[in-house]
């Protein structure tokens, strides 16, 4: 019996053949000079079929990595190989991204307007074609992010508690934190997770900066969902062997300034801590005494704040708890050995900035 030809991949009157790929425009509302707000998408139809992933950035508009992620992967040679479909979304937010903010114009949370209102304000418009238009049609979702401005993220995954479906991604991502999280209310990862749609949230380095380890981890990461999903071809190895460097944690806490001054870090993301280990200090700028900031419960640090200025409980340090502290030292150290290197066609730019440590490589 001969096979079933495959239908083209079809959205809002546009339609990708089959082997081919296309840019598509969704309309999500008009700017105040009267020019119309579209969400720009790439969408990758491959020849055989097979699952549907899609992969967003600038949910919100500061946390560029994200696209520089997804201009990589679609410049890929494995994508020739592809079977199923890629949608890619390299801007979300649009509005944010144009003012080079975390927010909406509004100075409203994208990512705090889901599943959104098709006569809502210009995010909550956004947010409705996201939920009516693209996660339908996905099997699974990958959402990258980073921290805010001054605020850098260890390369991590965040998770729904008790979704296996999505740990699992997570686990193959080979992320060196997995922090598994409760959802919060109409977030991007809650509408996803009640129209049943897996997703796994990316978290790495900072807003409006683009970091070598961010873009190595966020590239590879997405390629190896795509072989787990088959919607490439499979490489040796084991997802055994990728728990290995993988840590999983089920909470996370910030250390906090008690009091205000001049803040300065002790100690970098990735490392473990145990109580009472020094972590940095704020000092009275006038020249009384240095406060020294402890770790008053035992993890590794996966967030940090360079700000140089602290208010009475500002947040310092962001550290995941573990209870076996040598095992995950041990993870730790075997993860940052691992860091991912990129073959010349993905790595044509290199970015020599590096927060993890500290260091600036020649370019």
């Amino acid at each position: 019996m001969p096979s079933l030809k495959r239908l083209p991949f079809e959205i809002q009157g546009h339609s990708v053949a089959p082997g081919s790929r296309a840019q598509i425009h969704l309309p999500a509302g008009v700017f105040t000079n009267n020019t119309p707000v579209e969400i720009n998408l790439t969408v990758v139809h491959g020849k055989l079929p097979g699952p549907t992933l899609m992969v967003t950035g600038c949910v919100h508009g500061d946390e560029i990595n994200g696209p520089e992620i997804i201009r990589r992967l679609l410049k890929s040679s494995s994508i020739r190989r592809l079977r199923g479909t890629l949608i890619a979304v390299p801007i979300v937010n649009v509005p944010a991204f144009l003012n080079r903010s975390r927010y909406l114009p509004d100075r409203r949370d994208l990512n705090r307007l889901f599943p959104g209102s098709a006569t809502g304000s210009l995010g909550s418009r956004i947010a409705r074609v996201v939920t009516d238009e693209l996660i339908p049609r996905c099997d699974a979702v990958i959402d990258l992010h980073t921290g805010t401005v001054n605020r850098p993220n260890l390369p991590q995954i965040r998770v729904t508690t008790e979704d296996q479906a999505s740990f699992d991604l997570g686990l193959v991502f080979r992320a060196p934190v997995i922090l598994q999280a409760p959802l919060r209310p109409n977030s991007f990862r809650a509408v996803c997770d009640e129209l049943g749609k897996p997703i796994i949230l990316f978290e790495s380095g900072e807003a409006l900066r683009l970091d070598a380890p961010s873009i190595r981890h966020g590239v590879q990461g997405v390629l190896a969902v795509m072989r787990h999903l088959e919607l490439l071809p499979k490489r040796r190895g084991s997802l055994k062997a990728t728990r290995k460097n993988t840590i999983t944690s089920h909470k996370s806490y910030w250390e906090r300034a008690p009091i205000g001054g001049l803040f300065t870090p002790l100690i970098a993301l990735g490392k473990t801590v145990e109580i009472n280990d020094s972590l940095g200090f704020v000092a009275d700028p006038f020249g009384g005494p240095e406060i020294p900031i402890l770790a008053t419960r035992q993890g590794v640090i996966i967030g940090r704040t360079n700000e140089g200025l602290a208010d009475e409980g500002d947040a310092l340090f962001h550290i995941a708890l573990f209870e076996d502290l040598e095992q995950v030292r041990d993870q730790m150290v075997a993860a940052n050995q691992a860091l991912p290197d990129l073959v010349p066609e993905l790595d044509d730019h290199p970015v020599p900035y590096d927060p993890f440590t500290e260091e600036v490589s020649e370019p």
